[in-house]
């Protein structure tokens, strides 16, 4: 674990060209043949350029977005909620998978871990009537408990304009070993990728 205060400029240069838990959806997402689908290339892309350069340019640098914002207020009502106490980290390198790693909104005791989505009203009005999380963000739970090495993640939806009853929501996901070791063999395959066509970058020089 590396202690780095999130969204700050010394945190972005530690993640520059690092595969991150965030983009994992990125990375395993394939199309309806089963082929990669066109974020796996525009990832691949973007952090091809981040070693190449130095230079972490994301669409998240410098955007104080709705999620960052709500970010505190949210783990406030998770702790009031679930009587947890949360641990603010700053990023946790995965200990087998090279530049890899991910940025919890939080670890909980000895075992747990939180990742917090502030989304629009109608996405987070569909996950309390369906209960159904994103793929996306499963992804990026799983990978964030291969990371620390955890047993489960607590997933959370909020929306501070809604009622107070509808405003939090929240749901467990317990570790899935299966699903863990398919993205860390679609890591290894993808950072391969990555060196490769860096090396024959350079051979071209």
């Amino acid at each position: 674990m590396i202690d780095v205060v999130q969204n700050s400029e010394e945190w972005h240069q530690l993640k520059c060209g690092w595969i991150g838990a965030s983009r994992i959806g990125d990375l395993m997402a394939t199309i309806k043949n089963g082929s990669p689908a066109a974020s796996r290339r525009n990832y691949f892309n973007e952090l091809l350029a981040q070693r190449l350069t130095g230079r972490r340019s994301s669409r998240y640098i410098g955007s104080l977005d709705r999620r960052l914002e709500m970010e505190p207020e949210a783990r406030i009502a998770y702790e009031f909620y679930s009587g947890n106490d949360v641990q603010e980290v700053g990023f946790i390198p995965h200990p087998r998978v090279a530049r890899s790693g991910a940025s919890p909104d939080g670890l909980i005791a000895h075992d747990g871990g939180l990742e917090i989505k502030c989304p629009d009203v109608g996405n987070h009005l569909a996950m309390i009537e369906t209960g159904i999380i994103d793929s996306n963000y499963l992804y990026q739970c799983q990978w964030g408990i291969a990371c620390s090495d955890r047993a489960w993640w607590d997933f959370v939806s909020y929306h501070p304009d809604l009622p107070e009853e509808l405003k939090f929501w929240t749901k467990r996901i317990e570790r899935d070993d299966h699903c863990i070791g398919r993205i860390e063999v679609a890591v290894i395959e993808f950072d391969a990728e990555i060196e490769a066509r860096i090396a024959s970058l350079r051979n071209h020089g």
